[in-house]
């Protein structure tokens, strides 16, 4: 098991590091609805992180040999790790320029009017509409399929890969849960860095994760 949950515990982190699902969380909670609106919102986020990691671990765990590791698994790391490098380039490239600000989505600016529902919904949508969060999804459930571990083991490695690359949610909904009149000064303070180093974090973790893809693949293959 501690292969798989190695495999995929770089995936998970990248996809913690989401930028829109922190502020969106963030400013849900200052909503009237906030508590309401911010557990469905981060419930919505998990389930559908949680359902594309188990597709691609069943799907994958499918096409393993009986012994080692399967060599489709790597010839995907070689693929995901040029994607990584390709979306880490747009996403530099994107960046918005010194003296300009990228106005925010539209959605943001409606979050007082969400439902529960609706929240759930945009949780969700956050996950598969995003690049990023599914190339790293499929990377890192990958990684767990074609691990030797057994069927428990990829289990509890798939649940903790949820767990992690749910943080960028729960964190923000804990502080708020448990940190009284606080937490609205923590939360703000690190809503306003993560909006002005964006660009910056999702670029890094990029490209260090795709060098690493990259890498690994080439020294297996070769």
């Amino acid at each position: 098991m501690g292969e798989a949950v190695g495999s995929m515990l770089a995936s998970a982190v990248g996809i913690a590091i989401s930028p829109l699902p922190l502020i969106a969380v963030i400013l849900m909670l200052g909503t009237p609805r906030g508590r309401t609106n911010g557990i469905a919102f981060t419930a919505g986020w998990t389930g559908a992180l949680a359902a594309l990691v188990a597709a691609v671990v069943v799907a994958g765990s499918g096409l393993n040999p009986d012994e080692g590791r399967p060599t489709w698994s790597y010839w995907l790391g070689l693929a995901l790790g040029v994607l990584f490098v390709l979306l880490a380039v747009r996403q530099w490239w994107a960046r918005p320029r010194e003296g300009h600000v990228s106005p925010p989505p539209v959605w943001m600016q409606s979050l007082d009017r969400f439902t529960p529902a609706r929240s759930a919904g945009l949780g969700a949508a956050l996950v598969v509409a995003n690049p990023k969060n599914v190339v790293l999804a499929v990377g890192g459930a990958a990684a767990v399929a074609a691990s030797p571990a057994s069927a428990g083991g990829k289990a509890v490695a798939a649940a903790l890969m949820v767990l992690v690359g749910s943080l960028c949610t729960l964190l923000p909904l804990v502080v708020h849960l448990v940190g009284g009149d606080r937490s609205t000064h923590v939360l703000g303070e690190g809503k306003a860095w993560v909006a002005a180093h964006h660009a910056a974090i999702v670029t890094t973790v990029l490209a260090v994760l795709g060098t690493e893809y990259i890498g690994d693949a080439i020294t297996a293959l070769a």
